[in-house]
Formats: structure tokens, sequence, C-alpha cells
């Protein structure tokens, strides 16, 4: 059971790591104008792209504190 559940939990820190790797890279992607949105102006998907940088900052800060 104990080793059914760290593998879990292996995955499950796994797939977190992925998923703020991912919301990174589309964050700043949208930032810098790598990334856009069709029909949307320039200027709300880079403030779009930094709400997803800073909400994936705090995820990381929440995780590190245990909330």
């Amino acid at each position: 059971m104990a080793k059914q559940q760290m593998g879990y939990t292996l995955m499950s820190v796994l797939a977190w790591i992925t998923g703020i790797l991912v919301s990174l890279a589309v964050g700043f992607g949208m930032i810098y104008g790598t990334l856009g949105i069709p029909s949307i102006p320039d200027v709300i998907t880079q403030i779009a792209g930094w709400i997803v940088v800073i909400g994936a900052v705090i995820s990381v800060i929440m995780a590190i504190f245990g909330k």
C-alpha cells in the first residue's frame, strides 16, 4: 500500500511540475509576443501572460509553504 501511494505521489509531483513549466512557457510566450490570440489586442494578450506567470509563481510559493 505504501509503495502504491508513493508512486501516486511521485506522479502527482511530476504532473504538477509539468503544469508549472507549461504555464511559464505559455505565459512568457504571450508576454514576448511569440504566442498570440487572433482578434485580441497584443496588450490584452501580454496582460493575460503576466497573469499566467504570476499565478504559476504563486502556486510554487504556496507549494513550498505547504498551503
